[in-house]
């Protein structure tokens, strides 16, 4: 089978298993996502009625605000915020501007909104695969590492998609790349705060001396770095 996502996912999944990096696919997929939406609003779909009018309603959260900026597109960017601020503007004479409009809009994104459309059909996809393609079974045992959040939504989009019959060799398959990451980084960061102890002081730092700077990607995924990386 492919379609539109399969050849990303797969692409994600190969680039993981070969990196000498603990890479979860799936934020790699996220940030790469993230990126082709990034270079897509700052360029030709800038000029085009329909985004700008979703743009100039919408606005950026944080995060998207200052990667654009990283970016050094600043025409591009400045004409969005002068049609944005000019939106802003067309609006604050109203009748709850400040309690329903402003809060809607600091926790409205664009960008953030085209990603939440394609990302879980992503998710979708590798359960899909693994249900299918025996091929792409091997391409998951190949993984180095899955994130906290992404091992949630996979195993979720999982009960959707291969049924409850399959659904625990579904899970054990990911449970197999998810749990000896989980465990070994368990063990590098109760060693990390050994080391702090005069008793081990002579010790070997071994793999714990990052444990504290993984600890945070696998919570909370590695999402908008890791399309650089490549």
């Amino acid at each position: 089978m492919e379609t539109l996502y399969t050849i990303p996912v797969n692409m994600a999944f190969e680039e993981c298993a070969d990196s000498q990096e603990n890479c979860c696919p799936f934020c790699r997929l996220y940030a790469e996502l993230e990126d082709t939406e990034l270079e897509y609003i700052l360029g030709a779909s800038m000029m085009e009625p329909d985004v700008r009018v979703k743009t100039n309603e919408q606005g950026f959260c944080p995060q998207h605000f200052s990667m654009m900026l990283g970016r050094k597109n600043r025409l591009p960017f400045a004409l969005m915020m002068e049609s944005h601020l000019m939106e802003i503007d067309r609006h604050s004479s109203r009748m709850g501007f400040v309690d329903k409009e402003l809060p809607a809009l600091e926790k409205s994104c664009y960008v953030c909104g085209r990603i939440e459309q394609k990302f879980p059909k992503m998710l979708e996809t590798a359960a899909i695969l693994w249900d299918r393609d025996p091929e792409f079974r091997k391409k998951l045992a190949a993984q180095h590492m899955l994130c906290l959040p992404h091992y949630r939504m996979l195993l979720t989009a999982g009960k959707g998609i291969v049924g409850k019959k399959k659904y625990a060799a579904f899970k054990e398959d990911v449970d197999a790349v998810f749990r000896p990451y989980f465990e070994s980084l368990m063990a590098d960061t109760s060693w990390f705060c050994k080391k702090f102890d005069y008793r081990y002081d002579a010790e070997p730092w071994g793999t714990a001396k990052d444990a504290p700077e993984r600890v945070v990607k696998f919570l909370c995924g590695d999402l908008h770095t890791v399309a650089k990386k490549k």
